[in-house]
């Protein structure tokens, strides 16, 4: 007789989906799955040896086996043991472009009274290094944060100073549009060894339709210039992001193809957020969150392809199919059980005031600060991290414990944000269902099993090179990317 272990099942096409606890997915045909629910499967079959090997049955030891479940579960939460590794800081809400779909709501770029100063960037980076991890990340946001330069010289020099005092080793990332970015901080950015990461939404037609200056004029010749120039100061260290706009749904394999002409390394195709500019102009540039799940399938189709004759992840994919095939912790904050706000990452914004994620920062520029955790100017690293506040957002950002996602079949793969829950129902922990963040993901996951369950070897080793970063698993050679 067997014991039946932890997991969560669904219907999937003309089987049914099961997942354990520690994320390991099955697929079973309904009478092997009404023989295994009613303890009648026979020990002999194939199916039970491998139900009984992914820890879904047991005929041993009952302990044994949960304690074998638990330790690949808390390596799927090795995250929560690096608190908070991410720390971005608003060096300014001035830009030199307004984005039609821009989520912060950016200022004119001679309103000075919205820089961070130096003082305030050097308390941060005390708080920063206040936190337990050893390898914290500081990314500069704004704005445009480039426009207030002094302040970011001050922080990585302080940063670094204290760091080596410290024994930490700290990263850097700026987040610029390279509109008005001069060689001199090209220079500095490669002599710190800072990363940047840049935006863009593909060739000129689309690029230009929403990234604009303050002046309405499209942007894409001087990124393009720019990019070069950093590309050749900087090196591999720079790196694009896209949004995807009303515009550019229906044309991705465009942007994709833009990506691998510039030798990008991959891609990440995000879907717009409900926040600032994005909220005013959704009659514009906004589309039903099916239309993109399904546009986005289409595009992971085009690049799967497209990797069979060079090296070219998409990056959201890569996540999720090393939460579907490893048990290696993802630090991606979206996704994240508990919630990755304030854990994962913390934002400070330029005035000092503390928020646990970019969004809660963007919802306060909206007008609302209820996510507001204090001022590095007027509190500790433990009042902030430490306080109430925190703890009472994290408690409410548990899908294990969220109505239906606590009984979900892809609850393991799955994360909450109780800011955009927050947002769109008044409470940070809500009845999930229906709601745009579940359907895009739930989605997308059905997409990427179904890629798993069909894919044959070949796409079975350009899935795997994605996960470890390998071009020679996919038959690459290694070190190449996209050319």
């Amino acid at each position: 007789m067997y014991t039946i272990l932890p997991f969560n099942f669904t219907p999937f096409d003309d089987s049914f989906l099961l997942v354990n606890e520690a994320g390991v997915f099955t697929f079973l045909e309904q009478k092997d799955f009404e023989d295994f629910i009613r303890h009648n499967l026979s020990e002999n079959s194939p199916v039970f040896d491998n139900l009984e090997s992914d820890l879904f049955l047991t005929t041993g030891d009952v302990d044994q086996a949960i304690r074998k479940l638990a330790a690949r579960y808390r390596s799927r939460k090795e995250y929560l043991r690096d608190f908070t590794s991410l720390h971005m800081m608003v060096i300014t809400l001035r830009c030199n472009q307004r984005c039609g779909y821009c989520q912060v709501s950016s200022a004119d770029e001679d309103s000075i009274k919205y820089d961070m100063s130096v003082e305030t960037a050097k308390k941060i980076v005390d708080f920063i290094l206040s936190a337990p991890t050893d390898f914290p990340k500081i990314e500069f946001q704004g704005g445009e944060p480039t426009i207030n330069w002094p302040a970011i010289v001050a922080t990585v020099e302080s940063a670094e100073k204290r760091s080596a005092e410290l024994g930490k080793k700290v990263e850097f990332v700026i987040c610029s549009n390279l509109i008005s970015i001069t060689e001199d901080q090209l220079y500095f950015c490669k002599e710190h060894k800072i990363a940047i990461s840049t935006s863009l939404d593909g060739p000129r037609n689309i690029h230009d339709k929403f990234r604009r200056t303050r002046f309405d004029k499209g942007t894409y010749d001087s990124f393009i210039r720019n990019f070069k120039k950093a590309r050749e100061i900087v090196g591999d260290r720079v790196s694009a992001l896209m949004t995807t706009s009303a515009e550019s749904l229906n044309k991705l394999d465009e942007v994709i193809d833009e990506y691998v002409r510039l030798g990008m390394d991959g891609i990440f195709i995000r879907s717009l957020n409900p926040y600032g500019f994005a909220v005013e102009n959704v009659r514009l540039i906004g589309y039903p969150m099916q239309d993109f799940t399904e546009k986005y399938l289409e595009a992971l189709e085009y690049i799967l392809k497209l990797n069979e004759q060079i090296y070219f992840p998409e990056y959201f994919a890569t996540l999720l199919f090393t939460r579907m095939l490893t048990f290696m912790p993802t630090g991606f904050v979206d996704l994240q059980s508990p919630s990755g706000v304030g854990i994962a990452g913390a934002i400070y914004d330029f005035d000092g005031s503390v928020f646990p994620s970019d969004e809660a920062r963007m919802l306060a520029r909206m007008g609302d600060r209820h996510f507001c955790l204090g001022n590095v100017n007027e509190g500790t690293f433990k009042d902030i991290f430490g306080g109430k506040k925190l703890r009472e957002i994290i408690s409410a950002a548990c899908v294990e414990t969220t109505v239906p996602c606590g009984w979900c079949a892809y609850q393991a793969y799955c994360g909450t944000d109780p800011v955009r829950n927050y947002l769109e129902s008044g409470r940070e922990s809500r009845n999930m269902a229906g709601t745009p963040f579940c359907m895009k993901h739930k989605r997308i996951f059905e997409g990427l099993l179904r890629i798993l369950r069909n894919a044959d070897d070949k796409r079975k080793s350009i899935i795997w090179s994605w996960i470890m970063n390998n071009p020679g698993l996919a038959g690459h050679e290694t070190g190449q990317r996209n050319s």
